[in-house]
């Protein structure tokens, strides 16, 4: 028998396949109501559940996982910025150094010059 969407068993699922769901697809719009039809949940509840299972709310844990991302293609690739912007989901250049400003203190250009692997 299926339960409805906000029935408290709610509470004691895992939303660790639905992290991992998002993390294939970080170059894609990835919103709370789009997490949460993933998830099987209402998105006020997918949201609670969230924050309560990662301490921290479904948008910025995203950004989080964007950052890690162009992080990761900095130091490991070539790619040019925009292409880096691209593939970790911030869609522009100007996007990824605002949130790279706010979030590491630097550019992207930056970044890859003070930790690009040899």
């Amino acid at each position: 028998m299926q339960r409805p969407i906000d029935d408290p068993g709610d509470a004691g699922r895992s939303l660790e396949p639905t992290r991992a769901w998002a993390l294939s697809r970080l170059r894609e719009p990835l919103d709370v109501d789009r997490l949460a039809r993933q998830a099987c949940m209402s998105p006020r509840s997918f949201a609670r559940h969230f924050r309560l299972q990662t301490g921290t709310t479904p948008a910025q844990w995203i950004l989080d996982q964007r950052t890690r991302a162009a992080q990761h293609l900095l130091e490991s690739t070539d790619l040019p910025v925009e292409h880096v912007a691209a593939e970790s989901g911030f869609g522009s250049a100007g996007t990824l150094r605002a949130h790279f400003g706010r979030r590491l203190a630097t550019t992207p250009t930056a970044y890859r010059r003070a930790f690009r692997q040899s």
